[in-house]
């Protein structure tokens, strides 16, 4: 790594607050793989495999944060909280918040494709920037900037808060606890056009969770998986 570019890395950790012991580790986190693919530098890591680790690093410190928050809470609400919060948008904002785009080292191709704007890339680089401090350091400093990044949110995140579309959430739950998605169907459907009511139900696995009424079919839907979310925490599942 030469000179200039661990310059403009020590820029970054200022606005981490943390100082890397082997700035390697941080390059290696900002280092696309069309990078390493479309240069001359064999001797450059791509940032995926610090992705992978910071992923499951962030994943059990929300999940810390979360349960501290809510130590009431149950395992599937926090399952849905803490996937909110670690969603591809909200660690890209969290990306964009740090500028780390500025940091990127991407092959032409992405930088043509406007790779530096794209979320998949930015989240991937917070994830990968959370696996180099974890590298570099371990798990308590990974948290310490962790928690100061996501504090924020947390402050006003509530459990209700979680349920604006029950269909997502029911979505994250159904893919997290039985790996496949919740399927919907139209039941019923009565009235005149004019003032039309829609049954639908959903089912996981099969299986029947919830039912519900509305004036489209979006909204019988929406009611059915709000219906199955409050079937599944009372039997002590969400």
């Amino acid at each position: 790594m030469d000179e200039a570019r661990q310059a403009t890395l020590k820029k970054l950790e200022g606005r981490l607050r943390y100082r890397f012991t082997e700035i390697k580790w941080l390059d290696q986190a900002l280092t696309h793989k069309s990078f390493v693919h479309e240069t001359n530098h064999p001797e450059k890591g791509a940032n995926e495999v610090l992705e992978f680790l910071g992923d499951s690093v962030l994943n059990l410190a929300v999940s810390h944060l979360l349960l501290k928050k809510f130590p009431d809470a149950q395992e599937g609400t926090l399952s849905m909280m803490r996937a909110q919060l670690v969603k591809r948008s909200s660690l890209a904002s969290l990306s964009k918040d740090l500028e780390l785009e500025s940091f990127l080292l991407l092959g032409k191709s992405q930088q043509f494709n406007g790779g530096m704007r794209k979320s998949s890339i930015l989240a991937n680089a917070y994830e990968a920037m959370i696996g180099a401090i974890f590298m570099d350091s371990g798990f308590d400093p990974a948290f310490e900037v962790i928690q100061k990044h996501f504090e924020p949110h947390l402050q006003t995140f509530t459990p209700s808060a979680l349920f604006n579309d029950f269909k997502s959430f029911l979505q994250i739950y159904s893919q997290q606890s039985y790996k496949q998605s919740p399927q919907y169907q139209v039941l019923n459907e009565s009235g005149p056009d004019h003032d039309k009511w829609f049954q639908a139900s959903v089912s996981i696995g099969g299986e029947v969770k919830g039912l519900g009424y509305g004036k489209s079919k979006k909204e019988a839907e929406q009611e059915a998986a709000k219906n199955a979310l409050e079937r599944l925490n009372s039997e002590g599942k969400p």
